[in-house]
């Protein structure tokens, strides 16, 4: 969702470097992006906490409580958009007879949260929601994509495509064996970085995704 579908401007983020930061820390928030982007919010916390050699549970756990009531705090006030064209794409791809589905390393009440602050319907302007809370593994682990599958009655990954804004959106692809996976730079990620997940194209706006579609099908 936040850097493909929606705009937050790095908010959790942010919050992820903030709460981080006031345990003594002095990350950068393009630190926090490389290697936290797309991931379950706990599992970010310690990725960035690896960057300095500290694998201490019971320390990312409590950055992981207080970054919860920040992010809270932030989105009280937050002024959420979706990104540019969104529920265009949207409906285009409804047009041409195919689903979508957001997945989301956010927990579903923080996803459930900006859904509704956008004003998109689930079932309407889009199919399903699936958040890092409804599946036992996150990314780069296939579960959100094959729960994403299940409910809507798609049995073969070769019919899905995975859009996302970080390396590890590309790599869930992969493991979920979809047809395509596919970087967009809109978000937390540069060319360079989704790059290096070998995605099948990279795109710099979600409209671009009609064009790869049509190309792949010719």
């Amino acid at each position: 969702m936040a850097g493909t579908t929606v705009n937050e401007d790095n908010v959790v983020y942010k919050t992820v470097r903030d709460a981080v930061n006031a345990r003594g820390f002095d990350f950068t928030l393009d630190e926090v992006l490389a290697v936290g982007a797309g991931k379950e919010k706990l599992q970010a916390i310690r990725s960035v906490l690896a960057l300095r050699n500290v694998a201490d549970e019971k320390l990312a756990q409590e950055i992981f409580a207080d970054f919860n009531q920040l992010l809270d705090n932030a989105y009280a006030t937050l002024n959420v958009t979706e990104q540019p064209q969104a529920a265009e794409l949207f409906k285009a791809l409804h047009s041409k007879g195919i689903q979508v589905a957001l997945n989301t390393g956010y927990s579903r009440q923080v996803a459930e949260m900006l859904v509704q602050k956008i004003g998109w319907k689930i079932g309407t302007d889009i199919d399903t929601l699936v958040t890092a809370s409804d599946v036992p593994n996150n990314r780069p682990h296939p579960d959100m994509v094959l729960y994403a599958m299940q409910q809507l009655g798609i049995h073969d990954a070769k019919e899905v495509v995975k859009v996302g804004d970080s390396g590890i959106d590309i790599e869930e692809g992969k493991n979920s064996g979809c047809a395509l996976s596919i970087g967009i730079t809109t978000g937390a990620q540069t060319y360079e970085q989704l790059s290096d997940a070998h995605p099948d194209y990279v795109i710099d706006q979600l409209m671009e995704l009609l064009d790869v579609l049509d190309h792949v099908n010719q």
